[in-house]
Order: structure tokens, then sequence, then C-alpha cells
């Protein structure tokens, strides 16, 4: 199966995902979500993979959501985000938390920028080995957003929560070593390919039974898989999306004219 926005290969079994659209800084289109969707399930079925290793070609990891792409096609943000329940996950959701649910380990190589979208996308990994001169932010709030990837799951495992509400309210990015001192990053190095390569020749070392009970068990103590906080992410993105001041966090992003926010809405 031939990819648009992925590079997909599998070699000495390890499934290999890389976010390819070097060009655009491998923004993330809705045809990348439905590949990287379209890749977990594929990963999913076979039981002979040992490991994923997530990265992203050209000079960046991902710089987040390509958003005059989506924002010329309303019905794909609504696609995005549509579920059948509300403790479901979405689409936006299930690339994030996708990874979780496989019973294999899975490492994300950080180079570059890593931004909104791209970082709530290696939360979702069980290992973040970053460069040393990387970049990391969560970038939604810039954009009168929040983040609705599965991604208050996943911080609210990682970090405190007054970390994890300064990177969301900053809206701008750190370093490399600032995120792994707030544990957003695993491990930096200079030498990204020989710290997976490091990584993966000991986890290779352990039975991969013990491997999945081991993910499984911490997954169930951390509550990685909370209905209530999917929904409320969901329900916070669409009433942000029809808000006066989404419009004008926007507006006031791309072009010089600080347009003054209206009052809250009520919370």
């Amino acid at each position: 199966m031939s990819y648009q926005t992925l590079a997909f290969t599998i070699t000495n079994h390890i499934a290999y995902v890389s976010l390819n659209r070097p060009d655009k800084l491998n923004s993330l289109t809705y045809q990348s979500f439905v590949e990287i969707d379209q890749v977990i399930k594929r990963i999913k079925k076979n039981r002979d993979l040992r490991a994923v290793i997530i990265d992203g070609k050209g000079s960046d990891f991902c710089t987040g959501l390509d958003v005059k792409g989506i924002s010329r096609h309303p019905i794909q943000m609504l696609k995005l985000l549509f579920k059948w329940l509300p403790g479901n996950a979405n689409l936006a959701q299930r690339v994030v938390l996708g990874w979780q649910q496989l019973p294999i380990p899975v490492i994300a190589k950080i180079h570059g920028r890593c931004y909104g979208g791209g970082t709530q996308l290696i939360l979702g990994a069980d290992f973040r080995i970053a460069l040393n001169d990387a970049e990391i932010a969560i970038m939604e709030t810039k954009w009168g957003l929040t983040p609705d990837m599965g991604a208050s799951t996943m911080v609210s495992s990682l970090l405190p929560i007054d970390q994890s509400l300064l990177l969301t309210h900053h809206a701008q990015p750190i370093s490399a070593e600032q995120a792994r001192d707030v544990n957003l990053v695993t491990q930096l190095s200079d030498d990204l390919d020989g710290a997976v390569e490091l990584l993966l020749s000991k986890l290779l070392q352990q039975s991969p039974d013990a491997l999945a009970a081991n993910k499984r068990l911490y997954q169930t103590t951390y509550n990685i898989f909370n209905r209530r906080a999917l929904a409320r992410e969901t329900w916070s993105q669409i009433k942000l999306l029809v808000g006066h001041n989404q419009k004008r966090a926007v507006k006031r992003n791309l072009s010089d004219e600080k347009v003054p926010f209206k009052s809250r809405k009520k919370w």
C-alpha cells in the first residue's frame, strides 16, 4: 500500500513510519491523519513486529497542522472531530492514542521543529528521543484553540499541572533541553540514529510478551485512556471553533492588526 503523506517500511520486524512532506515541513493535512490511522491499524494486525520508529523527512519533524489547507475545507475539520460517542477517540485523537494501543514499543525520533500537532503526535510514543538542537511547542492556544488530539491524557501522565499549563498557555517553542527537564522528552542526543538504535537493541533483548504486559500495566496505572478527558477535549475544541475569539486569535497572528478579544464564554 502506498501513501501520499507517509513513508512506511518494515525491516527486521521493525516498522518505520516517516512523515513525508518535507517541502511543507511535514505539516499535517487531513490526509495525514487518515494515513497515520491506517498505518496504526496495519501495524496492530502484524504480530511479528517488535517495535515502531516514528520520524520526519527533511529539516523538521513536524511544524503542526496545515492550517491553510484544512481551513479551505471546513468539512475536514468536522471529520477530524466527529465521534459516535463522546468518550470515543475521534480521528484526531486516534493518531496519538493509537500508538499507545499497540502492544509494542513506539519510539519517536525528533529533529528540527516539532510544533503543535507534531508535539501531540510524539506524545503517543512510549519514548521520545530528540536531537540537542530540536525545538518543541504546544501551539494551539496561539490560534485560539486547545490541544485536542488526546494530548491531555498523555500530558497529565508526564508533566505536573503547572508545567502543562505553562507550555500550553505560552504557546511558544522551548529548547529540547527544556523539554527534557519537564519530562516532555525522554532523552537528548547529538547522534539521533545512534541513540535510537541503542535503545532499540536493548528493547529487542526482552520478551515481546513482557514488554506488551508492561505497557498495558502502566497505561492502566496512569489512566491513559480517559474517556471523560477525550470527550472534554472535543467539546472544548468545538466550542472554541464556533466562538468569536478563535477568529480573532487567527487574525492577530496573520496580520499586524491586534484585534481585541471579547469577554470569555462561560466554561
